[in-house]
């Protein structure tokens, strides 16, 4: 039995999550970050601080993988422009995480959407494990796109106690951010 048959739309909740860097770069800069992902020469993803993104088939529609336990595969990818996951795990993550960019004049923001409904087990990891470290792991991606593109005076958002703890826990503590 599918669970929202069984618990109604009460037993789901929406969840949407934005983080954006505007950037003094052009689209077409910003865009090549993205169409980067899960490549050797990978210049977004922070990599040496977080589980590497691996898909199996490159970053096209239907490549399949993830980073650490959050799995998904290539939903759309418009080069340059954005790459959108569809989660299939962990289970009770059912919806979406993109980056895109939105060029304004000569310049260009980098963002990032969590749009899923979680359910189940979900509705408990979500905000007590997962989603400090989504922020976490995002907000690092932002800081080395800064780094990527040369701009930016070199900030780091700090990671929370929170955040913190949760890796050690986790047994992450041997990733070490890295620019």
């Amino acid at each position: 039995m599918n669970p929202e048959d069984a618990h109604g739309e009460q037993a789901r909740k929406r969840v949407v999550v934005v983080h954006e860097r505007r950037l003094p770069s052009r689209p077409d800069e910003v865009g090549a970050l993205i169409d980067s992902l899960a490549s050797p020469k990978d210049r977004l993803w922070p990599r040496g601080a977080w589980p590497s993104i691996r898909l199996d088939s490159g970053l096209r529609v239907g490549s399949e993988g993830g980073h650490g336990p959050i799995r998904y595969r290539v939903e759309a990818y418009e080069p340059s422009r954005r790459a959108r996951f569809r989660f299939t795990a962990p289970r009770g993550f059912d919806g979406t995480h993109e980056f895109e960019v939105v060029p304004t004049d000569e310049q260009a923001t980098l963002r990032h959407v969590i749009d899923m409904r979680i359910l189940g087990l979900a509705r408990l990891t979500w905000p007590a494990l997962y989603s400090p470290l989504h922020d976490a792991l995002i907000e690092d991606a932002l800081d080395r796109a800064e780094s990527a593109l040369g701009v930016g005076a070199g900030r780091r958002v700090p990671w929370s106690p929170r955040v913190r703890a949760l890796r050690r826990i986790l047994g992450s503590p041997g990733l070490r951010r890295t620019r």
